[in-house]
């Protein structure tokens, strides 16, 4: 697990800039650089728990709605989508969240957003019961894609995307980041 945290954190930091490293001969694009554009924060369902399918817990959470806040982007989480979950073994949850946010102009935005949340298996067992974990102890990145019947916003539908989420007890917060 130790591996794949230094992974991660390696290529997230890359990514942001904060690593310099060498482009490949003859590549004449920049290496890319994250800015922030917006965060939400998603009120949640109590978790809906399947059982264990191919290897991993699996648990569905409903989205009750929420806010839209950020440079770029303003407006409400709407209620209905959610979150599927497997839980494996060894601190690895995979994520596959599905939602739509309307926009403060009355867009509204289909978002497609899978990623990964690692942690030991005791801080996972923590966040699985909906207690309160101090974000550092665990890594949640996120690789949104967004749906928009272009206008202001068809922007979001020309980037790429990266997440990190903060898992509260009743909510997510998650802060999301163009790639540049």
């Amino acid at each position: 697990m130790k591996h794949l945290l230094t992974a991660a954190a390696l290529a997230l930091a890359t990514l942001a800039g904060a690593a310099q490293a060498e482009a490949p001969q003859g590549a004449a694009a920049p290496a890319p650089t994250l800015t922030y554009v917006f965060s939400i924060r998603a009120d949640l369902d109590p978790p809906i728990e399947v059982g264990t399918v191919d290897g991993g817990r699996r648990r569905f959470i409903g989205i009750r709605g929420g806010e839209v806040y950020g440079p770029r982007l303003q407006g409400t989480v709407m209620a209905g989508g959610g979150d599927w979950q497997t839980i494996m073994p060894e601190g690895l949850t995979k994520v596959e969240a599905r939602y739509f946010l309307k926009a403060a102009d009355g867009t509204v935005i289909e978002v497609t957003n899978p990623g990964v949340r690692v942690a030991s298996v005791e801080v996972v067992e923590k966040l699985a019961r909906g207690e309160v974990v101090d974000p550092s102890l665990y890594y949640f990145r996120t690789t949104p894609n967004f749906k928009v019947n272009g206008g202001a916003l068809d922007w979001m539908q020309r980037h790429a995307f990266v997440a990190r989420g903060i898992r509260k007890p009743d909510s997510v917060v998650i802060d999301y980041y163009v790639v540049n």
